[in-house]
C-alpha cells in the first residue's frame, strides 16, 4: 500500500475524537438546538417532526424549491424563516445543525456547504449520488470538525444492536459466508404525479431543483418520483439495498466489497423510468462472504429481510424482529420483537453527539461506504460487467 493511499485512509477513518472546543457554539445538556432544514417534501418532513419530540429543538429555518412544500412545513414549525436557496439559508448565524432530505443528486452539494458553514448535519441516505462524492463529504466533516449523521436508522435500532452484540459480537453464529437481504414490493418507486403538477407550478423552481443535472424540461414523474430516475437517485439499490447492506456491514465489520456483479431491468413498470423496476445485486468481500439484494416492483410479492448465513446457525432480521435459528435438525429458533422507534433513537442519538461531540451511529464515514457498495451493484447494472474494486485505494480496477 504506497503511502498516500495510507495517508487517505487513515484520513478518512477520522478516529480521532472531536470535542467540544471545536463547536462554535458550546453545548449543554439543556440548551436549545436550531434546526434548519433543507428539502420538506413527505421525507423532510417526517424527519422534522422527529427532531421536534426533542423539547429542546427548534425549527428556525426551512428551505424547499417548491412554495407549497415550504407552507406544508411552516404548518409544522410556524416561527421558522423560509428560503428557496440554502446557500442563504446557511448564512443564518443562529442555525447549529441542518437537516438534508433532497433528493439525492443534491446531498454531496447541501451536505459540503453546511459542513463548511460550520454546521453539524443530518442528511438522508444514501449519502452521495456517486461513490466519488463520499471522500469529499468525509473531509469536509472531518476538516471543520462536524458532526454528521446519515438515516441509516437499523443503526439505532434496538434489536439491531441486540442481534449483534448476542450473535456476531460472540462469534454464536460461526464463520458467516452469505448475507441474502432482499426488499420487494416498494410501493413508493410507482409513484404517479398528481394532476395538479402536469403543468408546472409558477412557484416551483425547476431549474434550480435540477442543479447540477443536464437540463431537460419539465417533467412531473422526474419530480414526483425521483428515485425511479438514475440521474437523480440509484433507483431501489440505493434506496432500500443502502439500508440492508449497512446492517451487513454494521454485524460483520467489514465495509469494503472487492467486486460487483448485478443483472435486472425494466420489466414490469413501463413509465419512462431508467431505474430497472426488478434488480438482483451481487458482491463479494475479501473476508470471505457475499452479499445478495433482490428486489421487484411487480405486485405479486412483498417483503424486506436480511439473513445472515453462518456455519453454526442463520439469522433473519427485520424492522420488526429477528429470529435466530441455531445449525442441526430439530433446532429451535428464538424470536425476539423489536422495541423502541429506530426514527426516533437515530435522531436522538444525533443531538447526543451534537453536544457530546462524538463519532454517532451513522456516521459519514460509515454512511460513504454502505452507499458506495450499493454503487458498485448500479454501475455493474448500468455497464453490463463484473465490477472489480481495490478495497485499499477504493478505486474501481481498470476493466
Amino acid at each position: 500500500m504506497s503511502d498516500n493511499s495510507s495517508d487517505r485512509r487513515n484520513f478518512l477513518k477520522g478516529v480521532t475524537a472531536l470535542t467540544a472546543l471545536s463547536y462554535s457554539r458550546v453545548l449543554g445538556a439543556n440548551d436549545r438546538i436550531r434546526l434548519g432544514a433543507i428539502g420538506v417534501g413527505e421525507r423532510g418532513r417526517h424527519d422534522m417532526s422527529g427532531f421536534q419530540k426533542d423539547s429542546n429543538v427548534d425549527v428556525v429555518a426551512v428551505c424547499d424549491i417548491y412554495a407549497q412544500q415550504i407552507d406544508k412545513a411552516l404548518q409544522l414549525a410556524p416561527k421558522a424563516t423560509s428560503y428557496t436557496d440554502h446557500r442563504k439559508m446557511l448564512e443564518n448565524k443562529d442555525i447549529d445543525v441542518v437537516l438534508i432530505a433532497t433528493p439525492d443528486h443534491w446531498h454531496a452539494r447541501t451536505a459540503i456547504d453546511a459542513l463548511n458553514a460550520g454546521k453539524d448535519v443530518y442528511v438522508e441516505k444514501p449519502l452521495t449520488l456517486s461513490p466519488q462524492e463520499g471522500p469529499r463529504i468525509v473531509k469536509a466533516a472531518r476538516v471543520n470538525s462536524r458532526i454528521c449523521q446519515v438515516g441509516m436508522q437499523q443503526r439505532s435500532g434496538r434489536h439491531y444492536l441486540q442481534a449483534k452484540r448476542e450473535y456476531f459480537d460472540t462469534g454464536k453464529l460461526g464463520k458467516v459466508t452469505l448475507a441474502r437481504t432482499w426488499w420487494h414490493g416498494n410501493t413508493y418507486h410507482l409513484r404517479k404525479a398528481p394532476e395538479s403538477l402536469q403543468q408546472r407550478p409558477s412557484n416551483l423552481d425547476w431549474a434550480r431543483y435540477l442543479g447540477p443535472l443536464k437540463w431537460r424540461d419539465w417533467d412531473p414523474q422526474q419530480y414526483w418520483n425521483w428515485r425511479a430516475y438514475l440521474d437523480f437517485g440509484g433507483g431501489q439499490v440505493t434506496d432500500l439495498f443502502t439500508h440492508w447492506i449497512d446492517v451487513v456491514h454494521m454485524f460483520l465489520g467489514h465495509d469494503i466489497p472487492k467486486s460487483a456483479v448485478a443483472a435486472g431491468g425494466i420489466y414490469f413498470a413501463k413509465d419512462g423510468r431508467t431505474a430497472p423496476d426488478t434488480i438482483n445485486v451481487l458482491l463479494e468481500y475479501p473476508a470471505e462472504f457475499s452479499a445478495t439484494f433482490e428486489a421487484t416492483l411487480a405486485p405479486g410479492v412483498t417483503g424486506a429481510a436480511v439473513e445472515m448465513c453462518g456455519t453454526e446457525g442463520r439469522l433473519y432480521i427485520d424492522r420488526g424482529r429477528y429470529i435466530y435459528t441455531p445449525a442441526g435438525r430439530n433446532a429451535q429458533p428464538v424470536t425476539v420483537q423489536a422495541t423502541g422507534d429506530m426514527d426516533y433513537d437515530h435522531v436522538a442519538n444525533f443531538l447526543d453527539c451534537v453536544r457530546s461531540r462524538k463519532l454517532p451511529n451513522g456516521d459519514v464515514l460509515i454512511g460513504h461506504r454502505s452507499a458506495q457498495a450499493s454503487h458498485l451493484g448500479n454501475i455493474a447494472y448500468v455497464e453490463k460487467r463484473r465490477i472489480d474494486f481495490d478495497p485499499v485505494r477504493e478505486e474501481i480496477l481498470p476493466f
